[in-house]
This record gives C-alpha cells, sequence and structure tokens, in this order.
C-alpha cells in the first residue's frame, strides 16, 4: 500500500510539473505534423525465425517470417507479400522466394544445391512498402555455409597489418591440411587478391613442410579499397584443383574510436556524460582503457570500456578548452583521438534510465534565460507521441521523473525543444517492461531415449498472467553439433524492438536480453548514446519534407499495363487477354480504358506459372504494343554486418560439418543418395556455350540442325529463312512441315510445333516472329529428339529462342500485339522431413544424424494458451534444444529456450 501511495504522488507531482499544453499553436503544429508523418508513412518491420545459425552445402534453411506494424507492433500490416533472398558474399542474389502473408506471418524454405560454394552469405527479407525508405529498415542477416560433403581440405589464415605511407601492406598466412590435420606440403598454390571486386595482385606459390603459404599484397588505395577476398587454388595432384576464398575485412589494424556526448554536445560550464566506442578493423568492439587531457595535457578523467567496446564516462567542458583522449589497447598500442568541440552555449538533456519505474530526466542550459520562456519536451515511440511537456526555465538546469508506464516497451526518443520551438537535444533509452508473452515448455520428462517419441507442450500467457493466442515456430536442435553462443543470436525480441530501429551493425543484439542485470541495463543504454539513430529527421518533418513514396503496398499479385497504338496513342476499349503457357492454368480478358490501361487484379499463380499476354485494338486488330507495369528488381548494397563475416569458414564449424559429411556417406551407403549427385571437386576448363537461352528439353545444340541469327540477318519473314536452309523442312502457307510427318495423319500433314522460349505457340504464329529478335532455332525432327515432346513433336519441333537484353528481363516481345511474360509466383514451402519410428517401413540401420531433428513453423496457441506437437528424437545423444518464437494478435512477441537430454 505504502509503495502504491508513493508511485501515485510520484506522479501527480509530475503531471503538475509536466502537464500537456494544449495552448501554444507553434506546438500543436509540430504535433500535427508528427501525427501527419506515422499516418502517411506508417512502418513495417521484419523478423526471419531460422532453425539454425549455420548451415553446410546439401543443408536446407528452415525459417518462418513475422512481419508487424512497427507502429503498434501488430500483425495488421499493409502489405500481403513478403520477399526473401539468398545472397551471396559477391552482394549477388542466388535465390529469391515470394511468399504470401496470413496475418503477417509466412514460412518458406531453402534448398542449398551443390553448386553453392561455401562462405558467408546473407539472408534479406523484406516488403515492397519498405523499399520507399531505404535497405536499412530490410531484415538482413549474415551466416555461414560450409561444404561438408565433397571438402577434404581445411585452411586456417590470419592476416599481419604494417603501413608505410599511405599505403597498406598485408600479409596472409594460410595453412592447408587435409581432413585429418595432416599438412599439405609442397603443393603448388596459384591466387588472386581483389578489393572491392577490383584485381590487385595474382601469383603462384609452394606450400612448405607445415603446409604454409604466404601471400604478401599491397593496397594502394586505402581510402576508396576497404575490403575483399584472396582466391586461391591448390593443385593436390595431376586432376585435382581445389578452390579455397578468404575473406579479407580490411587491409588495416587501424582502430577507431568515436565519442558521442549525451544529446548531441559538449556544453561549456554543463557537466555531462560522454560515450564513446572502439570499434577495430573488423567492425568489432574492441577493450580499451584510456583517460582524458586537456590543451595542456593535465588528466581529467580516467575511462574504460565495459561492453563490446563501448562505455561513458562524466566530463565538465570548460570554454575555449579541447580535450584529447589518449587510449590504450590490448596489445599495449597508444593513439590518441581528439574529443568533440566545445560549444560556447547550448542545451543538454541528461536522462538516468536506471530507475525501474521512472526516467530521472534533467535539463541543463547555458543561454540566457528570457522571462517567461519555456522548453518544450516531446517522447515518442516509433512516431507516436505518448508525452508533451512544457515548462518555465526559471534556472540553469531543471530534473524531474516521468513514469515508464505512460510508454510501451522499445526504444523511446525524448527531444527537447527550446523556446522558439527548435529541436536542440536529443537521447534515445530503452524502455523494458518485460511485457513479452510468457512461454512455458514442457515434456512429460528431462531425459529420452535415442528415437523416442516427444510431446511438446506449450502454455502461452501474455504479460498479465492470461491465456494467449498466437502463431509460433519450434525449432528442435541437437545442441551437441551445434553450439551457438545466446548473446550473439538475432531473436524476435531484439529485431523487433532494438536491431530494427538502429543503424549499422550490432554486436551480439540478444545480450541485452538474455539473463537482464543492472549491468546490461547500463550496457543497452550505452549502446544507445552511441549507436543511437531517428528514424526521421527534425528538419524534413518542420519542413513538410517527407520521402518520396515510389512503392505502394502489395495487397494482391496482379498484372497490369498499358496497350498503345502503333504511333504512341492509348488504345480504348481494346480488349486484352491473359493466357497461361505453362504452370497454373489461366484464361482470362478484358478491355483497356480511356487512357489504354488495363490490369487483371487478385491474381494467385506459382513461380513456375508462364503467361502470353495478347491485346487487340477495338477493330480486334493485333497491330498494337504492350508495356507491362514491372516492379524493378532491389537492388544490393554492401553488406552491412560485415563484421560478422567468418575468415575460416570450414574451420569455425568443423564439428557440424563433420556430423553433416557422416550423415551423407551413410545416406549413399545405404542408396538414399547416388554417386553421382556431386562430383569431387575438379578442375574444370569451362567452354563457351553452344547456344544461349535454350529452351530445348533435350539440352542447348542437341538437335537435328541449328539455324544462327547470323543466317537470319537477310530474312523479312522467319519462313523465308527456314526453306530450303534445312533438309527435310518444307514451308506451305506460313506453316513449316517435316517431310517426316508429311503422311503420318489421315486428317493430313502434321506441322511442326512451334516453341518459343519454352511457350508453345500455334503453327501460324511463327509468320508474327520478327527474325531481328531471334537468337537461334534448333531444328528436332528425328525420333530420338523429339519423343521427349511426346504427341506434341509428332509432326517435328521447331525450338526459337530469342535474343534476350539484361538478365531480369522477365518478358519479351515478339510480335506486335502479343508478348511472353513470367513474373514471380508464389512459393510453395516445402513439409520438413519427421521419421515417423513407428512405421516397420523405416529402415532402422540408416543412421539418423540430424542437426535439425524437427522444425514446426506453423504452431498455433489456442484461446487457453495451449499447443503441443510430437516428433521423434534422431540418433545424437546429448543436449536437445528446443527454441520458441513467435507474437500474438496484440503485437507482443515472445521467444523460450528448453532443454531436455537424450541417452
Amino acid at each position: 500500500m505504502k509503495k502504491r501511495l508513493l508511485l501515485l504522488i510520484s506522479v501527480l507531482i509530475t503531471t503538475i510539473i509536466f502537464g500537456f499544453i494544449q495552448e501554444d499553436e507553434a506546438l500543436k503544429k509540430i504535433l500535427a505534423q508528427i501525427e501527419k508523418y506515422r499516418s502517411e508513412y506508417p512502418q513495417e518491420k521484419v523478423h526471419l525465425h531460422m532453425d539454425k545459425p549455420y548451415y553446410a552445402i546439401g543443408d536446407n534453411i528452415w525459417f518462418k517470417a513475422y512481419v508487424v506494424n512497427a507502429e503498434r507492433n501488430e500483425l495488421s500490416v499493409l502489405s500481403q507479400i513478403l520477399y526473401v533472398e539468398l545472397i551471396n558474399e559477391k552482394d549477388s542474389v542466388k535465390q529469391s522466394l515470394k511468399l504470401p502473408l496470413l496475418f503477417g506471418t509466412a514460412s518458406g524454405d531453402f534448398a542449398l544445391a551443390d553448386s553453392l560454394k561455401e562462405g558467408n552469405y546473407r539472408i534479406r527479407a523484406y516488403t515492397t512498402w519498405m523499399r520507399n525508405f531505404g535497405e536499412e529498415y530490410f531484415f538482413d542477416k549474415t551466416f555461414t555455409i560450409g561444404n561438408s560433403i565433397s571438402n577434404n581440405i581445411l585452411t586456417n589464415v590470419s592476416y599481419q597489418f604494417s603501413k608505410t605511407g599511405n599505403s597498406e601492406k598485408v600479409i596472409a598466412d594460410i595453412n592447408y591440411t587435409d581432413m585429418d590435420g595432416v599438412p599439405l606440403a609442397n603443393k603448388e598454390v596459384t591466387y588472386s587478391v581483389n578489393l572491392d571486386f577490383r584485381n590487385i595482385t595474382n601469383g603462384k606459390g609452394i606450400t612448405n613442410a607445415k603446409g604454409d603459404l604466404q601471400i604478401a599484397f599491397t593496397n594502394t588505395q586505402p581510402f576508396i579499397l576497404k575490403s575483399g577476398k584472396i582466391s586461391t587454388s591448390i593443385k593436390i595432384d595431376d586432376k585435382t584443383l581445389v578452390s579455397k576464398n578468404f575473406p579479407v575485412k580490411s587491409t588495416s589494424n587501424q582502430a577507431d574510436v568515436q565519442f558521442f556526448p549525451e544529446s548531441g554536445d559538449l556544453v561549456a560550464g554543463i557537466r555531462s556524460r560522454v560515450g564513446f566506442k572502439a570499434v577495430g578493423a573488423d567492425g568489432l568492439g574492441m577493450k580499451v582503457t584510456g583517460y582524458i587531457a586537456d590543451r595542456a595535457n593535465a588528466k581529467v578523467i580516467d575511462f574504460e570500456s565495459e561492453h563490446a567496446g563501448m562505455g561513458h564516462f562524466r566530463l565538465q567542458p570548460l570554454t575555449n578548452e579541447t580535450y584529447t583522449a589518449h587510449i590504450k589497447f590490448e596489445d599495449g598500442s597508444e593513439r590518441t583521438f581528439p574529443l568533440p568541440r566545445v560549444a560556447p552555449k547550448g542545451y543538454v538533456l541528461t536522462v538516468n534510465n536506471m530507475d525501474p519505474d521512472n526516467l530521472h530526466v534533467n535539463i541543463s542550459t547555458s543561454v540566457g534565460i528570457q522571462p517567461d520562456s519555456k522548453f518544450t519536451l516531446v517522447a515518442q515511440t516509433n512516431g507516436v507521441v505518448h508525452f508533451v511537456a512544457k515548462n518555465k526555465l526559471d534556472a540553469q538546469s531543471f530534473s524531474s521523473k516521468i513514469p515508464k508506464s505512460r510508454f510501451p516497451t522499445g526504444i523511446l526518443q525524448l527531444t527537447l525543444f527550446s523556446p522558439g520551438n527548435q529541436p536542440v537535444a536529443e537521447r534515445l533509452v530503452f524502455i523494458n517492461h518485460s511485457d513479452f508473452m510468457k512461454i512455458e515448455v514442457g515434456t512429460a520428462k528431462s531425459s529420452y531415449e535415442k528415437r523416442e517419441k516427444v510431446k511438446l507442450m506449450l502454455d502461452v500467457k501474455d504479460s498479465k498472467g492470461l491465456p494467449a493466442s498466437g502463431s509460433f515456430s519450434i525449432a528442435v536442435i541437437d545442441e551437441t553439433k551445434v553450439p551457438f553462443n545466446e548473446s550473439a543470436e538475432t531473436t524476435i525480441i531484439s529485431n523487433l524492438l532494438l536491431s530494427s530501429d538502429l543503424k549499422g551493425f550490432i554486436e551480439q543484439p540478444n545480450h541485452y536480453f538474455t539473463d537482464i542485470n543492472e549491468a546490461k541495463i547500463r550496457h543497452l543504454d550505452i549502446l544507445l548514446m552511441t549507436q543511437g539513430w531517428r528514424r526521421f529527421e527534425w528538419k524534413n518533418i518542420l519542413s513538410n519534407s517527407y520521402p518520396n513514396l515510389v512503392y505502394q503496398p502489395e495487397t494482391n499479385m496482379e498484372i497490369s499495363g498499358r496497350v498503345k497504338a502503333l504511333n504512341g496513342k492509348p488504345v480504348v476499349g481494346g480488349r486484352v487477354t491473359l493466357l497461361s503457357s505453362a504452370g497454373d492454368v489461366f484464361l482470362l480478358d478484358t478491355l483497356t480504358d480511356v487512357n489504354g490501361d488495363f490490369r487483371f487484379p487478385n491474381l494467385v499463380f506459382s513461380d513456375s506459372t508462364k503467361f502470353i499476354v495478347q491485346a487487340r485494338n477495338e477493330r480486334d486488330r493485333k497491330n498494337v504494343e504492350i508495356e507491362l507495369n514491372r516492379i524493378p528488381a532491389q537492388l544490393v548494397t554492401k553488406n552491412k554486418n560485415e563484421a560478422q563475416v567468418e575468415i575460416n569458414v570450414n574451420r569455425s564449424i568443423l564439428p557440424y560439418l563433420q556430423n553433416s559429411k557422416n550423415q551423407y556417406d551413410d545416406w549413399r551407403l545405404h542408396g538414399i543418395v547416388g554417386r553421382s549427385i556431386l562430383l569431387d571437386e575438379v578442375k574444370i576448363v569451362e567452354k563457351k556455350p553452344v547456344l544461349k537461352h535454350s529452351s530445348n528439353l533435350n539440352g542447348a545444340g542437341h538437335a537435328d540442325a541449328i539455324i544462327k541469327s547470323e543466317d537470319l540477318r537477310n530474312c523479312s519473314f522467319l519462313t523465308q529463312c527456314i526453306q530450303g536452309r534445312v533438309a527435310g523442312i518444307i514451308v506451305n502457307n506460313g506453316i513449316v512441315y517435316s517431310t517426316r510427318s508429311m503422311n503420318t495423319s489421315f486428317r493430313g500433314p502434321v506441322p511442326m510445333q512451334i516453341i518459343i522460349d519454352g511457350m508453345y505457340v500455334e503453327p501460324e504464329f511463327i509468320s508474327s516472329v520478327n527474325p531481328n529478335d531471334v537468337e537461334s532455332i534448333e531444328v528436332l525432327k528425328s525420333g530420338g529428339n523429339t519423343a521427349i515432346y511426346g504427341m506434341r513433336g509428332g509432326g517435328g519441333v521447331l525450338v526459337i529462342n530469342t535474343k534476350r537484353a539484361e538478365g531480369n528481363k522477365d518478358y519479351r516481345t515478339y510480335a506486335p500485339g502479343v508478348i511472353s511474360y513470367n513474373p514471380k509466383g508464389f512459393y510453395k514451402a516445402r513439409e520438413f522431413y519427421s521419421p515417423n519410428y513407428e512405421d516397420p517401413k523405416i529402415n532402422a540401420k540408416v543412421a539418423d544424424l540430424r542437426t535439425t531433428v524437427y522444425w514446426n513453423p506453423n504452431v498455433i496457441s489456442d484461446n487457453d494458451g495451449k499447443s503441443s506437437v510430437e516428433f521423434f528424437n534422431a540418433d545424437g545423444a546429448g543436449n536437445y534444444k528446443v527454441i520458441v518464437e513467435g507474437i500474438n494478435l496484440k503485437g507482443s512477441p515472445g521467444r523460450q529456450v528448453y532443454r531436455y537430454s537424450v541417452r
């Protein structure tokens, strides 16, 4: 009762001091502009729960996506379509998925084909609406993929750095061994060094008796070239070359230390906190100690870092004084760094966030106090204003406290406005009510046998202890084979509430949400002092300068465009037909409007669907042009999480890869996979392809005859070039026939099947094809070449391959009024394989060494907060780790880790 009374008195005092002000027109205008921005530019956030932190070639990446409304963290979002991409070290998209969102959730998977190379990869997820605001809003996670099947060589690289003038010299010490640790001695190695995709040097070397090789290179343009890789090929024998790549994060070991005065500036005469962050050349925090000295080199204060190279100290700067930080690093080296200049006057906003119930706010100024002058404090989370206060500034400083109960969990942005209503100081703090979903995970017992059935039970409650219904994903992994650092994980809580609101790389994001104590609360506060940033600039808000909306939210798939006459005028009332040539079946038509526009809305089709769009004018003539509305592909920029890049990929996850290899070898022994699935790594000399973009089902160039583009240069019509050029083919009334099929049907000659870029078209369509658009024609006459086409190939086949422009062009115009279109459709997620060992058909002799024992992305708790799943353990003994992540409809996320043992 006493505690509640004190809290009530505190709230009353705060309300008296910080009352809401309604009569100030300037303030009302600011609040109206914030509300306008928030309503017109609602933000979306994406989180992906992946089943494991690293993978092997041949594995599958299983993931569950959660898309939330950033304003309220609710699953009510604008977009209904999510894009997920797998990106390699060259910042190139290797695989891309398009997923339909149902209540803000979707699940998917990537199959890691053996054509991938080991290395560091990224998985990126976003909606089209998010593209309006930049890639920093996307979900972007870096992880490693190792080679567990054909890899027979382990490598380890370390770097030495030196500097001469402006040039930076790097020495890479590389060690090669086999899987048993035996050095690969006296082996020839060829190498090349690339920095930011520019070749720096090439060379050859021989490994010594220990399998060591030293590669040296110099970066003469360190201000332009920052990072890259070393590509090596080691010659094992006369027939075998093995490639190994090594990331070069930096060409220098030069550390950087930055200083961040609390709320913005060092102001003369005002004592305030200064945060700092020491970062090594690899992008990771460094432990440092040091002291601050004034212009006379007199020591002012000592300091040291606390976590991930970050820390803080207090300083009361003097007028016209300059300060220097003397830093000592762990290796014993020392450097000096200047502190930001001291402003002669200004404002300092100091916030103490250690009290669990209140924010302690102190406002200080060196600006001359004017009669009746008032400052304003605005507090907001994700653009939603939760607190506004205005008070007279009767002294040089002012202190009070604000109940944290006013604010939701997450990053709170406090902005101080001067009497002239200009933003003069800002501070980010994290409010943590721990009001996440409480997920209790349990099993009937704590220890199980191998391959024993396990029933996993969930009991979910909201922050008030009431049963909660939500959507969850569950991963069960063999922790003996897949150990990882919980603090370094990207979780649904750390991502939605922290990482998605901060710019740049955050080291160990989950450190601030596991086993929370006073030290970690302080660490999080320092992180926001040093790395905190604001979602929007006040200058833009106050000047009504908002982002330009290029992309609208995608609520469904549609195909739209416009039809124009050959003179460029819109075709009004023209008929447009949409039909599918592969995949899902479609046959739709519509009419163009007064602007010549057409659209086919609310389409649902798979990724394998191909379309043909035909258009005619109002007089049913085909001499028209069709332009489709297409959203350009999202560019891939440099990896913001480059500090997470692993230099020694295979060695860093060696136990995991050895287990994966044992599993693969056992499968191959029992005939589950064939030996021909993956070749051992050998040197292959690439040959120029016979044909480009061939759609021949027999393979490019496997035809009875080939007509190439250079043979079509002087043709007005395609049939003109075919006639007489290939023996056994005749053209009659614009229809192409094979002499083999002239008498094979009682109905008369059977025309050759025309296939254009994989699409089957009518025989007469060949007359509409422009010869200048054709790259090649493959003529299939013999039974060996036409058999694969079945009945359609009875009269022979003409495979026409058209010329292609840029690689991402997904539609092609063959003739007036007709185009083909291959848009990206929805990907259907595969079902995770979970063996049933109660089934006698299961081969008990096959070893079950799976690392992901169970994955389920679609677990729903009922109205009582209950849910359960069943699965069987694998053959691995040790600790099994259960990771449950999810969110309810009210936007409250939850995560729980549970362990049980397997004997």
